[in-house]
């Protein structure tokens, strides 16, 4: 008896370890290139992995400038303005699924008038570079102010837009036989006095991406949650947990072309900076000039794991966290 209680204790801490060893941290990207004391967000991937495309930002002030940067020797280069942005407040880069359109919100004018407003606009690959910037073809454009879009690979495109109530919500527009039909509202994704900034589409449309001010079940500030669908009808958005969701504001998701890695932008500070109360005028500098300044920085962490969270989650039963994993400080750069 007392051998089968030795035995089921070795069981449960092998298991517990086993479990431990499965909790992924999140991954800073590009640490001192794509991720640095300034503010960046955003984090679309090329299908061939080379290329990241974000947002550099003045937070204060609202200016936007998109850029680029590329893989090269094991680690991502300084990063580059896009020939087409610097001017106007572009955001939010999004690739369609074939990486050869990139999708982006912007107030620039549209056709030399100032709507005051943000629209969808889009810019194609071509042998050159980038095509000129054009605004969106169909319903995506026609009233209020959009703040993201992202499109399926069937060309269904899902944005968010201020046109129905004046809080940002998420709506649909298909796809059929070439063309955009009239954007549909999708109910069970939105609700009062809830706030949805992006709205990231997976590419077969089995999952969404949502990142939401003053959802339920938040950690307090911006936080992400995904919806599937499930025969057509989207189920009730859940968290993505405390890995990823935190005090600060997480926001701006993105999925690798392979599906294996969720992307997203966190103001998050680290749990050292978090926990301390008292600094000396030292400490305050030295992190107001660190990586982790409460302004935004680019981060990775494995599809499966939030997948099957999520899923967990929204049967009912708590998946398992460690607290102490909610930052790696790697020592490279990832993509």
């Amino acid at each position: 008896m007392k051998r089968l209680v030795l035995l089921l204790l070795l069981a449960s801490a092998i298991l517990s370890r086993a479990q431990d060893a499965t909790i992924p941290a999140p991954e800073l990207v590009g640490e001192g290139t794509v991720s640095t004391d300034l503010d960046e967000f955003g984090g679309a991937i090329t299908p061939d992995g080379k290329t990241i495309y974000f947002d550099i930002t003045v937070p204060p002030h609202y200016l936007y400038v998109m850029c680029e940067s590329h893989w090269i020797n094991g680690r991502w280069s300084a990063p580059e303005a896009l020939p087409f942005s610097g001017e106007y407040r572009d955001s939010d880069p999004v690739l369609t699924p074939d990486g050869k359109r990139l999708l982006f919100a912007s107030d620039r004018p549209l056709k030399r008038t100032d709507t005051k407003r943000f629209l969808i606009w889009a810019v194609d690959k071509t042998s050159k570079g980038w095509s000129e910037p054009y605004p969106l073809e169909g319903a995506v454009n026609s009233s209020g102010s959009q703040v993201f879009a992202s499109m399926a690979l069937n060309g269904n495109l899902y944005f968010t837009s201020s046109r129905k109530s004046g809080y940002y919500e998420i709506f649909r527009s298909r796809k059929v036989n070439g063309k955009y039909e009239d954007a549909e509202y999708l109910t069970a994704l939105n609700g009062p006095n809830i706030n949805s900034l992006e709205a990231l589409i997976a590419p077969d449309e089995s999952y969404i991406l949502i990142g939401s001010f003053g959802r339920p079940g938040g950690a307090g500030n911006s936080d992400l949650f995904i919806s599937y669908n499930v025969d057509g009808s989207w189920t009730k958005p859940v968290g993505l947990g405390p890995l990823i969701d935190t005090p600060a504001r997480e926001y701006s998701p993105r999925i690798s072309p392979d599906g294996k890695w969720l992307y997203f932008s966190s103001e998050r500070l680290t749990p050292s900076d978090r926990t301390k109360t008292k600094f000396t005028q030292v400490e305050f500098a030295n992190m107001s000039h660190s990586l982790y300044n409460g302004l935004g920085n680019i981060y990775r962490i494995p599809m499966e794991y939030v997948l099957a969270t999520t899923r967990q989650r929204q049967q009912g039963s708590t998946p398992i966290v460690r607290q102490q994993v909610l930052l790696s400080r790697q020592q490279h750069s990832f993509f």
